[in-house]
């Protein structure tokens, strides 16, 4: 399976790691439909893959003030390749978003037929807007939501929310990357289209994982909680706190661990790969 991937950043390179030599990183930007085609047709591909997008940097915040540039890179780009792939009968794989909902659907979790419910901030908004789009065409979406893995990174979840000086703690779904690439590939294999919600079962907290964190990684740290409405004071951009459901994942026979033991799990990990100076 020849598997070429669109975007420069950390899920594109988990991607990249996971699949291994059959598949490539294109050093070629989703601006002109023309080079991005001429591209497509040179690799000779199975699967192209869209990791590229914009998050915004240190934060989501970033959007809120370069609109443009989010529109862009989160909603034109995705149309562009995906207008290749389907003159070229490419299968394309597209990472969304699971930060799109605000609650837990009276305890359900937020399916991937429920309605997008959070505009509390632009890049929300925009990652709503790409995946109604892309739904009218043959498309596997993969909605992500906190990726976490084992190997420090200043992308990892883990390894920005322990240098926060205060944080919320509100229960989420999360993505850990170890479970969430076992998904992907078996989903690609069986060639799946549609939105997918991929995150382990369950919900977590910041709390519960900065306790996991400090029992298996460092005894020494500490942390500071504080609400919603004191966050949103210094942020430009609303969070979205939301629970998915995974019924539609595991109709397929994909049953991920539950969020808890994966997490546990991954700063096991975690700390060797500190211990060993291993990180990206």
């Amino acid at each position: 399976m020849k598997m070429l991937i669109f975007g420069q950043g950390y899920i594109a390179h988990k991607f990249k790691d996971f699949f291994g030599a059959d598949a490539e990183i294109s050093t070629v930007r989703i601006e002109d439909y023309s080079v991005v085609k001429a591209e497509l047709e040179l690799k000779k591909l199975d699967v192209v893959v869209n990791c590229a997008g914009k998050t915004g940097r240190p934060n989501v915040d970033w959007c809120e003030d370069h609109k443009m540039e989010t529109v862009f890179g989160n909603v034109t780009a995705p149309m562009i390749l995906a207008r290749a792939c389907e003159e070229l009968g490419l299968y394309m794989v597209h990472i969304g978003s699971g930060c799109v909902y605000e609650g837990y659907n009276e305890g359900k979790g937020w399916g991937e037929d429920d309605a997008p419910n959070f505009a509390g901030s632009f890049y929300s908004r925009t990652k709503a807007w790409s995946e109604t789009m892309l739904k009218e065409f043959p498309i596997l979406q993969l909605r992500l939501r906190m990726p976490f893995d084992s190997i420090p990174s200043e992308r990892n979840f883990i390894t920005k929310i322990v240098k926060y000086d205060k944080v919320i703690s509100i229960p989420n779904s999360i993505s850990v990357l170890e479970d969430f690439l076992v998904a992907a590939k078996t989903l690609i294999e069986k060639k799946a289209i549609g939105v997918f919600n991929v995150t382990n079962p369950g919900v977590i907290t910041h709390q519960e994982i900065l306790d996991i964190y400090k029992e298996l990684v460092d005894p020494n740290y500490n942390y500071t909680l504080f609400s919603v409405e004191e966050m949103e004071k210094i942020t430009k951009a609303k969070r979205s706190n939301c629970g998915l459901s995974v019924q539609k994942l595991e109709s397929q026979g994909i049953h991920l661990r539950p969020v808890a033991e994966a997490v546990r799990a991954s700063l096991v990990e975690y700390r060797k790969h500190l211990e060993n100076g291993v990180t990206v």
